[in-house]
């Protein structure tokens, strides 16, 4: 047999083919034109998956010829039982498709980028276009879904959220659990798929170390699963969400007053927004109590004389708190990534270590403020600032004190129902004020890889 790459047009010349790195095999065959069966076997091609610059991931097609029936379709059979023992290859996935999301381009990147791709690798789809928020929720708690190997959601992070969200829930139901209060959830039955369609792919450039349909749906198809830590976010009284990561304050102003001019672009949506909230920055005062891992520990390698980045470490089950005026409070059990950020919005985290990342930024100007945000688009510690507090924590509780009296017309942030605003995943959550999250160590599976192994991108996104 002669082994030639197509794609890029070599010459004839031997290579080496892991299987490991193939996804499909197809028996090649010349036919006329608008002929759909039979035809001259030429021999066999074979799809593999390319590891290119970036962390991007493309297909490659390699043609074996061979005049021989016999000896292709022997060679076709055994290759094909050798690709239908990689066990976390899905076979079928449940498809949740967000047409809404960003500049509506979901539908368009599925049918055109991502379902080739699965039809090649053979895996059967069930494909569910969402038409209103919480309709994936709703689909997920129904749905037969041991007869899927996966979920996949083509959208933006609040839609991703909803998805993760309604796995979890039905694992809870399935196991005869009371999702009002989840103490100790069960694992997520299947792995989710991220496929980046939306304004913010943190999520998915966390996986993937990049936004790019085709390098995520390729993870997908070869099975690449990553065990994931999630979150709870409850009130006293009843389960909220699960989620990946939380922003109490600037970052969930800014979302809520985003949601209010849904009417206007995307991209300007979110630049006013930001904009806005920056000008009318205030600081909620608030009380945190939290459950730290380790005793207050500093770096010694400090740099340039400035103040070294604060990690507190406290005694394994003792509660801490801390009360104050605060612009913004970040709990996130992943890293968030993205290129506005190239360390991540939590760097001192990883996808699947049993803990969060509790970021606290105190009452301070605007311009310091400013500064502290804007070193989060380089490579400098964002947190070396007298004003910002990080905590490595398995649990935390946000309550907000509400002001009284004279005062009381400060309390601008509260919806009709008294709540204050939270960007949990780029999804706005209004039922709560005060919030008890906890981490739950490896609770689901993600498609995808660990980010320390890829190497570093720059992606454009819009994240706070």
């Amino acid at each position: 047999m002669i082994c030639r790459d197509s794609s890029v047009a070599l010459q004839v010349q031997e290579e080496i083919i892991e299987m490991k790195d193939v996804f499909s095999v197809k028996l090649k065959r010349r036919r006329f034109a608008g002929q759909k069966k039979g035809g001259t076997l030429l021999g066999i091609t074979i799809f593999k998956c390319l590891n290119k610059e970036e962390n991007k991931l493309t297909d490659c097609a390699i043609h074996l010829n061979n005049l021989s029936e016999d000896h292709c379709q022997l060679w076709f059979r055994h290759l094909k039982e050798i690709l239908n023992g990689f066990q976390n290859r899905p076979k079928s996935l449940k498809v949740f498709v967000n047409p809404s999301s960003h500049k509506r381009e979901a539908t368009q990147i599925y049918y055109e980028k991502v379902a080739p791709l699965f039809k090649l690798a053979d895996i059967k789809t069930d494909v569910t276009v969402t038409e209103y928020e919480g309709h994936a929720l709703s689909v997920l708690k129904e749905c037969e879904l041991q007869a899927f190997d996966g979920v996949v959601c083509v959208g933006g992070d609040g839609s991703v959220s909803e998805v993760a969200h309604g796995l979890l829930l039905r694992a809870q139901m399935d196991a005869g659990k009371d999702t009002d209060y989840v103490s100790k959830p069960v694992r997520a039955p299947v792995p989710l798929g991220v496929i980046p369609a939306g304004t913010t792919n943190i999520l998915a450039h966390t996986l993937y170390g990049i936004k790019h349909a085709v390098t995520a749906t390729l993870h997908i198809v070869m099975g690449h699963v990553q065990a994931v830590d999630v979150c709870t976010f409850s009130t006293p009284s009843r389960l909220l969400r699960f989620g990946f990561s939380a922003m109490f304050g600037f970052g969930a102003r800014t979302l809520a007053l985003a949601e209010k001019h849904r009417w206007m672009p995307s991209s300007q949506r979110k630049d006013f927004a930001f904009i806005k909230t920056l000008a009318d920055l205030k600081a909620e005062e608030c009380e945190l109590s939290f459950l730290p891992l380790q005793t207050v520990q500093e770096d010694s390698h400090e740099k340039d004389g400035k103040k070294k980045e604060r990690t507190k470490k406290g005694s394994k089950d003792q509660w801490q708190k801390i009360q104050g005026h605060f612009l913004n409070v970040s709990i996130m059990a992943i890293p968030c990534l993205c290129s506005m950020a190239p360390r991540g919005l939590a760097p001192n985290t990883r996808l699947n270590n049993g803990s969060m990342a509790l970021i606290v930024v105190q009452n301070t100007s605007r311009t310091e403020f400013i500064r502290h945000l804007k070193r989060y688009t380089s490579v400098k510690n964002q947190f070396n600032f007298p004003f910002v507090e990080t905590y490595t924590v398995r649990e935390v509780k946000v309550q907000p004190r509400l002001k009284s009296g004279p005062d009381a017309k400060e309390n601008v942030c509260l919806n009709a129902e008294g709540n204050y605003p939270w960007n949990i995943d780029g999804d706005l959550m209004k039922e709560a004020s005060e919030v008890h999250v906890r981490v739950h160590p490896q609770l689901i599976d993600l498609y995808g890889v660990n980010t320390d192994d890829l190497e570093s991108s720059q992606v454009t996104c819009n994240c706070i």
